[in-house]
């Protein structure tokens, strides 16, 4: 049976187009859910919109960078950006860079960065950013792998002091030119003298073969479990996911368009690259790149910055909000320009915890008498990245939206849950070198297998939009056949023990109840018992009012659960240790790995069922 709606809610009109779907229910149990929308002629490739915009606003700031919060910033305009593009090009082919030695990038966000990899993809050659968190290892094993596996041609980093023992550590594995952003890096060459280079015929050659098959990138997937996967990124998957954003990002067409964005998602990640990157580029707004993060002492840098340049479009993690929140609370004037001033605010990611969804609207309409909308998206490294999006103004948090134009979804019933999986121009062919790999995460009928679940808004109005679900293999059971969706009971909880958790990890695999392990939120956890800034975080976590404080939570939690064993904790323990980055424990972007937590504290997770343990907090009543 096969359904066509369209979404008749409120939303902005003129910011977003009416999204509309089709569902059609298979005899099997399987649902296909598309968009009705047809997906319009993308761009051959990446490098075609950096031409069309050099032309068209040549004098336009593309990209920003500063040095720190109190340094002016550095600009490139499209024209300029073009021109050391075509230079280094033409330095990429001199040294034979192919899709069998491409282009690594270990350093973080920054123009040179930016540039580099848009030049290699100019002249047909993937880019390769690898996060620089691998190159901080204790041992490198993931970098070196990465690099085994990629054997690559050149190698960039910002600076050579900090990257040092990386580059040691990999060097026997590879015979890269080693390129660096200092203006002496002894034995680099540097990205200075690249960008200078005289461009050469074979450059406008080798973006003339650049086609939709051409691969434009490839980008590592957490490896938290093992060996990082290198996803192939063609440019097929960047202009048709930046393709079907413009037809739902309708503002994004319009004549007076200014598209201004303030970002520190990391490159190496779908998310700041193809998405936020590419967004961008492929509607001639101006990026600048946010040297701070969500994370103490940076995010001081992120405020500075956003005081200094204000986006039309706000992109952050749920922590990110969090952390915003608190400043928007304390400084009128940023709160004032924020709200009046930024068209609607994307949260990436993980769910946004209700009661900071709760916050931003409450902001909003004090300071401006309406609400900002707030939306969101969904989708992976394998589908570049877009696979759903939410462009509408949904009723609460966690709203992923509807699939995109050209993209389709199956459904497959899974236990009690709805298994999701994705086909569309927006999807990878597979993972480089490693075809039974790539075998296995497709299903016969060529649907990417991405592992999550989702569930309908309202079962009765699929066009209200899809829900994040959880990671399948994330549930689990407890010993009475009752299945915890952990990515739910996580976000709940972060809910009911706001301010106090940073964080929450879920376990009580086979046991009778759910545990948390909560990463706590030590700044509110110190604010609350009044202890000095020198007290350490055990002391802080161990306070009487912090515990009595996620007792509180706890309680509040079952009660708004309604008390069913699998959907609140009966017990939490607070971590002391942060997230560690080294044990796969963190991302860059700050999101928590649930099963790399499990295994790394395992004993932390035998004290939660420990009856004999004073580590744990317990649920009152």
């Amino acid at each position: 049976m096969t359904t066509t709606a369209a979404v008749s809610r409120e939303h902005p009109d003129t910011l977003f187009a009416t999204p509309a779907i089709t569902v059609d229910r298979r005899a099997d149990g399987s649902i296909i859910v598309k968009s009705t929308v047809p997906l319009q002629p993308a761009a051959r490739c990446v490098g075609d919109w950096l031409e069309h915009w050099a032309r068209q606003r040549p004098d336009k700031i593309f990209l920003g960078e500063r040095a720190n919060a109190d340094a002016p910033w550095t600009t490139v305009t499209y024209s300029e950006a073009l021109r050391q593009v075509r230079a280094a090009a033409s330095w990429i082919l001199a040294q034979g860079l192919s899709a069998q030695r491409p282009l690594v990038i270990l350093s973080d966000n920054s123009v040179d960065h930016a540039l580099f990899a848009l030049a290699a993809m100019h002249a047909g050659v993937p880019a390769a950013a690898i996060s620089p968190a691998y190159s901080i290892s204790r041992d490198f094993d993931k970098l070196k792998s990465m690099i085994s596996l990629l054997d690559p041609g050149a190698i960039y980093v910002s600076s050579t002091k900090p990257f040092a023992a990386a580059l040691a550590a990999i060097k026997p594995l590879h015979s890269a030119v080693i390129v660096t952003g200092d203006l002496d890096g002894g034995d680099a060459v540097s990205f200075r003298s690249i960008a200078a280079t005289p461009e050469t015929d074979a450059v406008a050659e080798a973006f003339a073969t650049v086609g939709p098959d051409t691969i434009a990138k490839f980008l590592f997937t957490s490896g938290s479990t093992g060996t990082p996967k290198a996803v192939i990124n063609t440019q097929r998957m960047l202009t048709s996911s930046q393709q079907a954003k413009a037809q739902t990002w309708a503002f994004l067409e319009s004549a007076d368009n200014e598209l201004v964005i303030l970002d520190w998602l990391p490159w190496s990640h779908t998310f700041g690259a193809n998405h936020n990157f590419n967004l961008v580029l492929r509607n001639g707004g101006t990026l600048h790149i946010d040297g701070g993060k969500p994370a103490p002492g940076l995010f001081a840098t992120s405020l500075a910055n956003l005081r200094s340049v204000m986006p039309t479009v706000y992109f952050n993690v749920p922590r990110g909000f969090d952390m915003l929140i608190a400043a928007l609370r304390e400084d009128d004037e940023l709160r004032r320009r924020f709200f009046g001033e930024v068209k609607f605010a994307f949260y990436a990611g993980a769910a946004l915890p209700q009661n900071l969804w709760d916050a931003m609207e409450e902001l909003s309409i004090r300071t401006v008498g309406r609400a900002l909308p707030m939306v969101s998206a969904w989708g992976s490294t394998e589908t570049s990245p877009l696979a759903t999006d939410c462009h509408f103004q949904a009723r609460r948090s966690g709203n992923i939206g509807v699939p995109i134009p050209g993209t389709e979804l199956k459904l497959v019933p899974s236990g009690d849950k709805l298994e999701v999986r994705v086909r569309g121009p927006n999807v990878t062919p597979g993972y480089w070198k490693a075809p039974a790999l790539t075998a296995q995460a497709f299903d016969a009928e060529g649907f990417y297998l991405i592992g999550d679940a989702v569930t309908f808004a309202d079962p009765d109005r699929p066009e209200l939009g899809l829900f994040f679900d959880g990671r399948v293999a994330e549930d689990f059971k407890l010993n009475s056949g009752t299945w915890v969706s952990v990515g739910t009971v996580r976000v709940a909880g972060i809910t009911a023990l706001s301010p106090l958790a940073q964080d929450i990890v879920v376990s009580g695999h086979g046991g009778d109840h759910v545990r948390f392990l909560v990463f706590p939120n030590i700044a509110a956890c110190r604010a609350l018992t009044g202890l000095p800034d020198s007290a350490d975080a055990s002391e802080v976590i161990g306070h009487d009012k912090v515990r009595a404080g996620i007792a509180a939570g706890l309680s509040k939690l079952k009660a708004q659960s309604g008390g069913g064993s699998s959907t609140h904790a009966t017990r939490a323990l607070l971590l002391a240790e942060p997230a560690s980055v080294d044990g796969g424990e963190i991302t860059d972007k700050g999101y928590i790995n649930q099963r790399a937590v499990l295994t790394r504290r395992a004993a932390a997770v035998a004290a939660l069922e420990d009856d004999a343990s004073g580590e744990w907090i317990g649920c009152p009543g």
